[in-house]
């Protein structure tokens, strides 16, 4: 590890610490890519550093057809049919085939915000949608919304939200600029225990119909049940992170990294280390894959993406996740 990287990660270490005490809020952002990334919420789950692993086949509720392809991923090259919508993705990621006529992320926004299509309907206050960018370089899929999220109706607002807008914001990436967060499932369930299958599937088109609406680069996804529910996979988090695989998602074979949940960061401080590497590594598949993210930004402010999920962000620990 370089002195630049040891300091780097002396000060990640060092917010993560202060982020878990409530103390960070209004510090200056680090703009470098080796700056202090704040910890996504944790999930409980596998405890830091494990083996990295096999990869998982692509699968579970979001697969189309067979499991996606192997390890190492899609995240040089390869080119659309003429048929693809748009074309390539940042990073020449291939959606093949366009969405349904009319179909945009403000009518899926009114689907999700209306839908009664499993028991989370019974319990919530307010779908968390989705929202950010309408071009990400980077779509972040998380577990379900918490407390706070369910008041809001946006995705990561609370306190854990807070430190994965700033870990992403070490590495150039922002929910105002080049990334879409969202959730397998839509609405919170309750007692933020862990959404059952069912559950899982009835949200999987709408995540599906973003994903080929939004053509993301890359997907980041944040913990254990998040990763097992797209990969398909039983494997803890510690086995899934820390390498590039590839994700059948909207249509195409999107490069994929799961990392901590952000409240895992904050309950334990053995899972910063690893955190960090995820991020580096991302940061470097995207530079890869020729994706210019420009000076990295501060923090991002919240707001919708299409159709609006606006609103301001709620204190407390926010999205529920395993780790």
């Amino acid at each position: 590890m370089t002195a630049g990287e040891k300091a780097a990660l002396a000060r990640f270490l060092g917010l993560a610490c202060a982020s878990s005490r409530g103390g960070y809020a209004g510090r200056p952002p680090e703009r470098a890519f080796l700056g202090d990334p704040d910890p996504p919420e944790a999930e409980a789950g596998a405890p830091g550093g494990g083996a990295h692993g096999s990869g998982a086949s692509a699968g579970g509720a979001f697969s189309e057809g067979p499991g996606g392809s192997a390890a190492g991923g899609a995240h040089g090259g390869g080119a659309c049919s003429s048929g693809a919508a748009g074309g390539p993705a940042p990073g020449g990621v291939c959606f093949g085939g366009a969405p349904p006529e009319g179909d945009s992320i403000g009518r899926i926004e009114e689907e999700i915000r209306a839908c009664r299509a499993c028991r989370l309907a019974q319990g919530r206050q307010r779908a968390a949608p989705g929202e950010g960018s309408l071009s990400p370089a980077v779509m972040v899929i998380g577990e379900g919304p918490g407390a706070e999220e369910d008041k809001a109706g946006r995705p990561f607002v609370g306190r854990a939200g807070q430190l994965l807008d700033r870990m992403l914001g070490a590495i150039g990436l922002s929910r105002g600029a080049n990334c879409f967060i969202a959730n397998v499932v839509k609405c919170r369930p309750p007692g933020n225990r862990d959404p059952l299958p069912d559950e899982i599937a009835a949200c999987a088109p709408f995540l599906e119909r973003q994903a080929r609406l939004l053509r993301p680069a890359f997907v980041l996804c944040a913990g254990r049940v998040a990763a097992q529910a797209l990969l398909g996979s039983g494997e803890g988090i510690g086995r899934l992170r820390g390498k590039i695989s590839a994700l059948r998602l909207g249509g195409a074979d999107v490069p994929f990294l799961a990392t901590y949940h952000p409240s895992a960061l904050l309950r334990s401080e053995d899972l910063k280390r690893p955190a960090w590497e995820d991020l580096k590594l991302l940061r470097s598949a995207l530079e890869e894959a020729g994706i210019d993210l420009g000076p990295a930004p501060g923090n991002a402010a919240g707001g919708g993406a299409g159709g609006g999920a606006s609103g301001g962000g709620a204190g407390g620990a926010g999205e529920g996740g395993a780790g």
